[in-house]
């Protein structure tokens, strides 16, 4: 798209000798306009090599119709702006033009003179803020090439960068499976801008987070008066995601009452609002994420299993952090320069002893938790260098990764039954039975534990 700040060139397209000057005169109010002016529709198109922003044209010209000099600039180059000047005054002959892509259309009235005038300063608006528009969507695209993106060259993450390169290539449904924090969102992100359908909109919902009873109407939308509180019509994330990708993150927490309405839109491209009766079509790529073993789910009668196939599409397995070795150095550079960058810090580094603290850590937290930790550190440093004392580990899960300590397999025993008996509340029924162990070898525990005390 044509940059166009205070400068704008302008066509003026007009026989009539006394039109043609008025029309140049309004052009010409701002200095910085560039105006040419032509005498017939067939001058103008010969010279639109010089890339016009806006053209000014009669609709009434010696040689051709306006209709078809209209269509004619259109092809040439779509956002050039036409403003059709007339002296016809029917109301069908102006929807016709505007519909077939005139920005305005107005009468040789005794009004002409300002409506061109506002005519001209609202397209130029209008053009700027789409520029900016298109500025934006680039420099989003632009964050997410994978280089950018997504951070590694561990051989977990090449095998990742090859699927997600595959993904771009076709419509197919991807299904990203791995840890909480692992970067699942992120590759969505960059399948979609590097995919043929960048230019539509991203729609993240995490089924999770929603309440079950307003999941359908966030999935599906309802009309208005579907229920109570329902005052008007919403679109759910299927339609908001037309054209674009719908990202379905902690799928495996979709009710399962909602699965048979979602395989349905999932197969047929389709969707019926909460309350309504008509079919809604959509075109979008969608990408689910999940933590959980969605298998495990189809088997323990919580997830569908003909879903789970439709759904299932290019599987992507993350890995998490600690699987991925030099990765983590990698991530934490990247991690730091932006902190830096962003809160206009001093530039800084890692010291080796905090590079071989955090390669130590088993980040159960995964990539999320390495950029709260590299965060923090960055304040916390008071120099140039991150220190080994500037970075603390804090995540609540530290206590599940033990197998780094050198323990008899009876202490090892002791540990993970004392870790699901904090997890389930002391239930030694429900950790007897996860854990295929007998109840009075847990009841057992409990009680040497007691007597220690």
């Amino acid at each position: 798209m044509q940059k166009i700040d205070t400068a704008c060139r302008i066509f003026v397209v007009e026989d009539d000798p006394l039109y043609q000057k008025m029309v140049k005169y309004v052009a010409e109010l701002n200095p910085e306009h560039e105006v040419h002016v032509f005498s017939t529709g067939q001058e103008c198109l010969d010279h639109l090599d010089l890339d016009p922003h806006l053209v000014s044209l009669d609709y009434s010209l010696p040689d051709l119709p306006g209709e078809k000099v209209l269509k004619r600039i259109k092809a040439f180059r779509e956002n050039i702006g036409v403003i059709i000047l007339s002296n016809q005054q029917k109301v069908s002959t102006a929807v016709g033009l505007l519909k077939a892509g005139a920005f305005d259309y107005i009468a040789k009235d005794e009004e002409v003179k300002q409506r061109l005038l506002n005519a001209i300063d609202l397209f130029k608006k209008q053009h700027q803020l789409q520029r900016e528009v298109e500025e934006l969507r680039e420099e989003v695209a632009a964050k997410y090439e994978f280089s950018h993106s997504v951070i590694g060259s561990s051989p977990p993450m090449q095998r990742v960068f090859r699927l997600m390169r595959k993904a771009v290539q076709s419509n197919i449904t991807v299904s990203l499976h791995g840890e909480t924090g692992s970067g699942k969102e992120v590759v969505a992100k960059s399948i979609h801008y590097n995919s043929p359908r960048r230019e539509g909109p991203f729609i993240a919902v995490n089924m999770g987070a929603i309440p079950e009873e307003l999941a359908e109407s966030e999935l599906f939308g309802h009309e208005k008066g579907a229920f109570t509180g329902a005052v008007a019509r919403k679109r759910g994330v299927f339609e908001l995601s037309d054209q674009g990708t719908l990202f379905l993150d902690e799928v495996a927490e979709i009710p399962l009452h909602l699965q048979t309405k979602l395989l349905r839109a999932v197969q047929e491209r389709a969707i019926t609002r909460v309350g309504g009766e008509a079919s809604v079509s959509f075109d979008a790529r969608i990408i689910i994420a999940t933590h959980q073993d969605l298998a495990a789910a189809v088997k323990a009668g919580r997830f569908r299993e003909d879903l789970y196939y439709r759904l299932l599409g290019l599987k992507i397995m993350m890995p998490s952090l600690r699987e991925r070795g030099g990765d983590i150095i990698q991530l934490a550079d990247h991690f730091l320069k932006e902190f830096v960058a962003q809160n206009r810090l001093p530039a800084m580094v890692f010291s080796k002893p905090a590079k071989s603290k955090l390669l130590g850590y088993h980040f159960p937290g995964n990539v999320r938790e390495l950029k709260a930790i590299v965060e923090l550190a960055a304040v916390m440093a008071d120099g140039d260098a991150i220190q080994e004392e500037d970075i603390d580990f804090q995540s609540p899960r530290r206590e599940q990764h033990f197998l780094t300590e050198s323990l008899t397999m009876e202490e090892y025993k002791r540990r993970i039954v004392f870790h699901f008996l904090e997890k389930y509340n002391r239930d030694v029924p429900r950790v007897a039975k996860l854990l295929d162990i007998g109840k009075s070898t847990i009841y057992r525990m409990l009680k040497d534990e007691k007597e220690q005390i």
